[in-house]
């Protein structure tokens, strides 16, 4: 696959992100593309695994999750027609079969479902080829702020060995992280922890996908999901400089090197391992960020 045929599938899935509920058709994306429409939809399954309007249907519906789950009292039959649904029952039957659940039994009591979160072809594509290499901090800002964490809960998704994210996505799968947004209390958003050594049963990795909730939180687990108390702690929290989205791993381990190189003694912290660092999900238009727990000399 080539790198204009990558970048001809990313304007593809931007152009359906920014258009998901609006009316979509094959002509439409193939123009978007710059490729036949035959061409389109063979590139679009090879580079995503899925057909262009299974991955369209899978958003939409996503979408009116999160809608449901935010305005209890809006009509489904209005986010069915939002979503360019042809129907009540058409809606209720593909809700139904992507996540488990009613819309109505769903928008009543929020739970965990499986969230369609697209990962972007070209961001994987870079990664893999490493065609931008030599990223440095230097005469870059990193921001960092302390903030107080209180004591919590984590619904988490454990691995196997896996000590970062690409082991504990081949070794877990990569749809974790749609069913972590969907959990209806959930503190802040979801994030991958780095655990310590007491939070690890044996057998299990130390890199862990979760998202904190709050003491009381009775939300029933996904199946394979498991629920840790976190201490109260302070933690250091570093953001780098907003970045091209397909550039997120060199990011990642420039802002890791600059976190190597900090030295907290300066402001009065030491690092502290007896609780979880974690990282951010990746956006460009915010920086890379990742917290790490400190305490006060």
């Amino acid at each position: 696959m080539t790198e204009a045929q990558v970048l001809s599938i990313q304007r593809v899935q931007d152009h359906i992100r920014t258009h998901i509920d609006q009316p979509l058709t094959l002509i439409e994306l193939s123009r978007v593309a710059a490729y036949s429409p035959s061409q389109t939809e063979r590139l679009f399954r090879e580079l995503t695994g899925k057909s262009l309007f299974e991955t369209i249907r899978l958003m939409r519906l996503t979408a009116a999750a999160k809608v449901m789950k935010t305005k209890r009292h809006i009509k489904i039959v209005d986010v069915s027609l939002d979503f360019l649904f042809d129907s009540h029952e058409g809606f209720t039957r593909a809700f139904s079969k992507a996540f488990g659940v009613s819309p109505k039994a769903y928008q009543k009591k929020p739970r965990p479902v499986p969230y369609f979160l697209p990962y972007d072809v070209m961001a994987i594509y870079r990664h893999r080829n490493r065609t931008k290499e030599g990223i440095t901090m230097a005469e870059r800002t990193v921001f960092t702020q302390v903030v107080l964490r209180p004591k919590r809960m984590a619904i988490i998704k454990r691995a196997t060995t896996a000590k970062e994210y690409f082991k504990y996505c081949e070794e877990v799968g990569c749809d974790v992280w749609g069913i972590l947004e969907s959990i209806p209390n959930a503190l802040y958003e979801p994030v991958g922890f780095w655990l310590p050594e007491h939070l690890i049963p044996a057998g299990t990795s130390t890199y862990v996908q979760g998202v904190e909730v709050p003491m009381d939180d009775d939300t029933p687990l996904p199946e394979g999901f498991d629920r840790i108390v976190l201490e109260p702690c302070q933690v250091m929290i570093f953001q780098g400089n907003p970045y091209d989205d397909e550039y997120f791993a060199e990011e990642i381990s420039a802002l890791r090197k600059a976190i190597d190189q900090y030295n907290p003694e300066i402001y009065g912290y030491r690092f502290d391992e007896s609780h979880p660092r974690f990282q951010l999900a990746p956006q460009g238009y915010r920086g890379y960020i990742e917290g790490k727990p400190v305490r006060k000399i």
